[in-house]
């Protein structure tokens, strides 16, 4: 994996971040800015923030405060400029495009466009997919996933794994002919299970179809690799990979970008202007227009290369306390976990769940005055979804799990929402 950091050496008024007094220096898993930030709670004073909505936009790793540090002395123009910090910055944003390429396993030849973030990257796929393209989803998607889309066949939530395989085998075969598109999430949103990716690939391919995984949720827990999925085009945000800088990626087969006009039109998309416009046929440039998120995409890069070097050290954490949740959550009987399939379906450190007798919004907000506790309540941006599995219009609670969760947040959750549980039974009797 190619290392844009290296491009930039380190100056005086750019010092490496320094841990504090007494962590070690060198630490299994991998360390976020702002661990413990203090938060008021009711009644006075303040407690370390447990931050658990990693899910809707996740901390800063240092690893990448230390590279958006690193580059900042020295950046400047990308791809117009011939000083030399300007061919510094190019070389260094062109191989941030390379760490990406290959933290998504994608093919050598293939693009990788940087974007603002998943929804944007979804939006870029539905502007080059060509004319008359039907695109197969699933109303379990996120919106970002879901809404794009000129035309669309959506399909019901799948009872299983097998059934999603099945059901996209089945629309994608009544499609009309024409260019298909499969869009399918990697993880869910909502409820963190992982989705069978590369069953759903070979469908899509058995019936000439492309087939495109939003894989925002996926990327901060697990790998990824594309061609040995068979996947044509991926798609993720920084924000949710610890570096919110504001980069996210379209990555995939080169073909329908380089065809379709670019996606924002402008300086950088335009290789010649006069009374015609005769636009870039490098994919990448022709839907980059304007000035680049230089410091995103280096960020981006960062984390790729941080979560690669700690990949198994990164699932133990997540998954120890995924357990330690989800096992306590069910002791609660007032609690109830949202699942699409089985209690054992493999999933990420994504829960969502509703409490008896308390509004989604009300828990959450007591959480945080009361606790401390950051969760996400609401329909996630995957209203469809939510509808299905609460049988209406109410509104869920979600905790996200990441490398800025210890078991204590985890412990301080469970000790809330037991409490609210006993406040409600109180009430009741």
């Amino acid at each position: 994996m190619r290392t844009p950091l290296a491009r930039f050496p380190r100056s005086p008024i750019t010092p490496a971040v320094t841990r504090a007094e007494g962590v070690p220096v060198r630490c299994p898993v991998p360390r976020v800015i702002g661990e413990d930030v203090p938060v008021p709670v009711r009644g006075g004073g303040h407690v370390p923030y447990a931050n658990l909505d990693h899910a809707a936009s996740a901390p800063c790793l240092e690893a990448v405060h230390e590279a958006v540090t690193r580059a900042l002395p020295y950046y400047s123009s990308v791809h117009r400029g011939a000083g030399h910090l300007s061919q510094l910055t190019t070389e260094a944003y062109e191989e941030a495009r390379e760490t990406v390429r290959s933290f998504v396993g994608a093919w050598r030849r293939s693009a990788v466009v940087f974007t603002r973030n998943t929804t944007d990257a979804m939006n870029l796929l539905a502007h080059v997919a060509p004319a008359g393209t039907t695109v197969v989803v699933f109303e379990t998607e996120h919106h970002a996933s879901l809404l794009p889309w000129r035309r669309s066949v959506r399909l019901p939530a799948p009872a299983s794994a097998a059934e999603a395989v099945a059901a996209a085998d089945r629309a994608l075969r009544e499609c009309p002919i024409g260019p298909r598109l499969l869009v399918v999430t990697a993880a869910s949103n909502v409820t963190g299970e992982l989705w069978p990716v590369e069953e759903l690939a070979r469908v899509a391919r058995r019936n000439g179809a492309r087939i495109a995984v939003d894989a925002a949720q996926l990327v901060p827990h697990r790998p990824i690799d594309i061609t040995a999925l068979g996947v044509d085009y991926v798609a993720f945000s920084g924000h949710k990979l610890y570096a919110p800088f504001g980069a996210g990626v379209l990555a995939g087969r080169a073909d329908w970008l380089r065809a379709a006009d670019p996606y924002l039109k402008g300086g950088g998309a335009s290789a010649s202007v006069g009374r015609t416009t005769r636009w870039t046929a490098a994919p990448e440039q022709r839907h980059e227009a304007g000035s680049p998120n230089v410091l995103g995409a280096l960020a981006l890069a960062a984390a790729c290369e941080a979560l690669s070097d700690a990949r198994d050290t990164v699932a133990a954490h997540e998954e120890a306390l995924l357990r330690r949740l989800r096992s306590g959550l069910a002791e609660l009987p007032s609690v109830r976990e949202l699942r699409l399939w089985g209690d054992d379906a493999p999933r990420v450190g994504i829960v969502s769940f509703t409490v008896d007798g308390w509004n989604a919004g009300d828990v959450a907000r007591t959480l945080s005055e009361e606790y401390g506790i950051g969760v996400r309540d609401g329909r996630f941006c995957a209203h469809p979804f939510v509808r299905h599995l609460l049988d209406g219009n109410d509104s869920a609670v979600r905790a996200g799990l990441g490398l800025g969760t210890s078991e204590e947040h985890v412990d301080r959750l469970l000790h809330a929402l037991a409490e609210l549980t006993c406040t409600v039974a109180r009430a009741a009797g």
